[in-house]
């Protein structure tokens, strides 16, 4: 875990003031990439290079580790700094290159004709300079706050647990896994965006911090640790996944471990392609740190020079930049899940259209597809987006203190996606990115007809869960002379029976209430003595207590639910 120091104001403030005439420097960032890797570290000695986390994920995978996941040679990279006199940005093991920024754009040539070098090219322009020290190195994270909502009892499926976030979650049976007690614990999502204002102070990421669950943090485009400024919109993201109040807001994860990358550069409001650059760089770092699952609120197509804009041809899947970050990531058995991009039927962002990426659309609450929500398919004919969660809006945790708002767009429906993955993994953590990736597809509901806004439509975690062997399996079987289990007896939308028979039979269900009106009937052919079912209570069911009746040859029995 790095260790985060609290810097006063006014010690920044005299660097800023000792650097400002730097600062109005231009500098050019060029991609400098490479024949080779000699004098690299050895693939013998892994722990040189991987943490022992990301080593033991390729080993649950059967992943061997490869020449790609060798640093740059450090021999090329001094080499090059030397002959520029410029300054070291982001290296890529995964493609063999390095960015670099140079004060003087001609000495860019002398590195025409190296051996070692392979290709140059500019990927962006700063008329008063992007950095030129390391960074102040420090992350301002709160001490010991305390919250006032850790201690409010858990209420399955309910609105007064989850509070403002309770339509988002309930649209896809999110609580399913929550009350299954997968909540992300043990999974470290790496979380990459355009800043992390406010992460620091808002009430809602206190277990987070207290918990000791962010490990990690760096800002790409400054080359700090230091990620808690520039843009809200990171909070944004990370709050569906990360917020914890019980009460008022609780996000898809709120147990997972964190690292948070800032690798946009939204200040100009423009994008340069060394902003994919800093997102390979964090995708790699997310991938040496260990981390299971990345997510990219963050997407691109066309820059300030229109000569490295894509075509739409090129968003095929294989060819951006961020999409070979995004499908070398699954290859090192990291879960990928990307904004679909906010750009309507003008078609996707990158990497939302990256073949082993899922990419995230965005519904309102009443499960149609936003005006805004990018889609494709991508240009090799893949659906595109893969799901749709809710995002028009979607509700966040924004501002300090404990303030719940909304915000509208992929970028908020996309986060969603990646805690509940987590929450998957929590449950079994040998699932493979494959695997997962299929069961949300299959459990999603237009998957046997994939629109073109929605892909393979909105998933259904308790679906996902049956597909997946997690959860309901778990539920005990009834014992002695009982004829069933069911589960929850506080249930909000579904329940789930479990059966003990001693022969294949029909079983009449009958739920009353409590005046002993019959409020519906349903007549379940039980094949297995280890036979469960999931019964869909009738839609507005009032709350209140009901009579769960089950008829059989082996008799009858009736178990009391309450409805919340």
């Amino acid at each position: 875990m790095i260790n985060f120091v609290r810097k006063a104001c006014c010690c920044l403030l005299l660097v800023l003031m000792a650097f400002a005439s730097q600062a109005l420097q231009p500098q050019w960032a060029f991609r400098v990439s490479f024949t080779n890797k000699n004098g690299t570290s050895s693939l013998s000695n892994p722990l040189a290079f991987l943490s022992q986390r990301s080593l033991d994920r390729r080993s649950l995978h059967s992943i061997a580790v490869d020449s790609t996941d060798l640093p740059v040679s450090p021999a090329y990279i001094d080499s090059v700094l030397a002959i520029t006199g410029g300054k070291l940005h982001v290296t890529s093991r995964w493609l063999n290159q390095c960015v670099v920024l140079l004060d003087d754009s001609s000495k860019i040539l002398l590195l025409l004709g190296k051996p070692y070098v392979n290709s140059v090219r500019l990927v962006g322009v700063y008329p008063q300079g992007l950095h030129r020290l390391s960074g102040n190195g420090n992350t301002t994270l709160p001490g010991n706050a305390q919250s006032s909502f850790s201690q409010l009892a858990r209420t399955t499926g309910s609105a007064a647990y989850y509070g403002g976030s309770y339509t988002q979650i309930a649209m896809v049976n999110g609580d399913f896994l929550h009350d299954n007690n997968m909540k992300g614990s043990g999974e470290l999502i790496a979380v990459l965006d355009a800043g992390f204002s406010n992460t620091d102070l808002h009430v809602g990421f206190d277990s987070m911090f207290n918990n000791g669950r962010l490990l990690d943090a760096h800002d790409f485009v400054l080359d700090t640790s230091y990620v808690f400024s520039n843009s809200i919109h990171g909070t944004a993201a990370l709050s569906t996944m990360a917020g914890n109040m019980p009460g008022k807001y609780v996000g898809t994860a709120p147990e997972a471990m964190y690292v948070l990358y800032r690798t946009e550069d939204e200040t100009l409001g423009i994008d340069r392609e060394i902003e994919m650059d800093n997102l390979l760089a964090g995708v790699e770092r997310a991938d040496s740190i260990g981390a299971n699952i990345v997510t990219a609120s963050v997407g691109y197509f066309d820059f300030t020079n229109p000569t490295f804009t894509y075509t739409s041809a090129q968003l095929d899947g294989k060819t951006t930049l961020v999409a070979i970050a995004a499908n070398t990531a699954t290859k090192k058995g990291m879960l990928f899940f990307s904004t679909a991009g906010n750009e309507g039927s003008s078609g996707l962002l990158s990497p939302g259209d990256a073949d082993s990426a899922m990419s995230v659309g965005s519904v309102d609450q009443n499960r149609a597809p936003a005006v805004s929500s990018g889609y494709g398919p991508n240009a090799a004919g893949i659906v595109k987006p893969d799901v749709s969660l809710m995002g028009e809006p979607a509700t966040i945790l924004s501002g300090s203190d404990s303030a719940v708002s909304v915000a509208s767009g992929t970028s908020f429906a996309a986060p969603q996606l990646a805690g509940w993955a987590a929450c998957l993994l929590s449950g079994k953590q040998n699932l493979s990115p494959f695997t997962i990736r299929d069961a949300i597809s299959r459990s999603a509901d237009h998957y046997t007809a994939p629109g073109v806004q929605l892909g393979y439509g909105i998933p259904d975690f308790h679906k996902v869960a049956s597909y997946l062997g997690l959860g309901v399996h778990d539920i005990p079987a009834p014992s002695g002379s009982d004829l069933m289990v069911v589960w929850p007896t506080v249930f909000n939308q579904l329940i789930y029976v479990k059966f003990s028979l001693q022969e294949i039979q029909t079983v009449q269900c009958v739920l009353t209430d409590v005046t002993g009106k019959q409020i519906f009937k349903q007549q379940l052919s039980v094949q297995h003595t280890t036979d469960w079912f999931t019964i869909n209570m009738p839609p507005a069911l009032p709350s209140g207590m009901y009579f769960f009746t089950a008829v059989g040859k082996n008799g009858k029995q009736t178990i009391k639910l309450m409805k919340n």
